[in-house]
């Protein structure tokens, strides 16, 4: 993917999008090919976090003990202690928990009991905390740097389709900033995939416009272009087909008076 595509396609984006009186989101979207979503290698479903915020607000929640307390409810959105999550044994309160959080962060000496309380529901909705982007803590952690990281990033999945979208920016985000979002989320999902010719193609849109096909708005006028021409060319022949049909029978016509006349001068 060349910057310089991208540039053209936010251009084209943000010229064919009708002005609204808030911000818009831009809006990155990867369409895959030839994967069986059935297998677990297929599949696409990770954290990637941006150089640049992407404009989103993120909620944190923290599960912890009374070590991290304090410094979580300073920095995370919602703060619950290992002592109350006897209060989310019900599965409807377990989904409105999950729902309402974008990421959820561990004390690392709670998680088993995260795991037995939440696993169930977090587990397939991917809002178990994430050791990979550093949600889990130890108990003397400073908080506030994860919460900070957490803010830049974005979850990328293919869930039952196999495409993957996700906010990169808002249309007043600097253009240089936004260029450097696509290309990391674009480039973090090749890493994951069997092959990059496992990309069919990624497209730009803003909230309430249309999508556009990155590096290929010129490509795809110019075949839509070719194929009028060749429908034009197609229809010549027909047209000379049927002249010549026209001329063909002419003479039957004029043949068959003629033929009645000889037999009754025979007669």
């Amino acid at each position: 993917m060349k910057k310089q595509d991208i540039v053209k396609t936010l251009e084209q984006a943000k010229k064919n999008s009708p002005k609204r009186n808030f911000k818009q989101s831009v809006d990155l979207i990867i369409n895959l090919k030839d994967l069986d979503l059935k297998k677990p290698e297929h599949n696409v479903n990770m954290p990637v976090t941006l150089h640049y915020p992407s404009g989103k607000q993120v909620s944190v929640c923290a599960l912890v003990g009374q070590e991290l307390q304090a410094k979580a409810k300073e920095v995370c959105n919602e703060t619950i202690l290992a002592t109350e999550f006897a209060k989310f044994k019900d599965k409807k309160a377990m989904k409105q928990l999950a729902d309402k959080h974008d990421f959820f962060i561990a004390q690392a000496s709670v998680m088993p009991q995260i795991a037995t309380t939440f696993g169930r529901v977090f587990g397939p909705r991917g809002k178990m905390p994430n050791p990979k982007v550093g949600a889990v803590l130890p108990p003397n952690a400073n908080v506030k740097p994860l919460c900070d990281k957490l803010s830049k990033t974005v979850t990328v999945a293919t869930k039952e389709e196999p495409v993957v979208k996700c906010m990169v920016g808002k249309e007043d985000t600097k253009e240089e900033e936004l260029i450097d979002n696509i290309l990391t989320v674009y480039n973090t999902v090749i890493q994951k995939l069997p092959s990059e010719h496992n990309i069919k193609n990624a497209m730009l849109k803003l909230t309430m416009g249309p999508a556009f096909r990155i590096g290929n708005v010129e490509k795809e006028e110019s075949k839509e272009n070719s194929v009028d021409k060749k429908e034009s060319k197609a229809k010549a022949p027909k047209d000379a087909l049927e002249k010549k049909e026209v001329k063909k029978e002419s003479p039957k016509k004029v043949e068959e008076p003629k033929e009645e006349v000889k037999k009754e001068i025979k007669e």
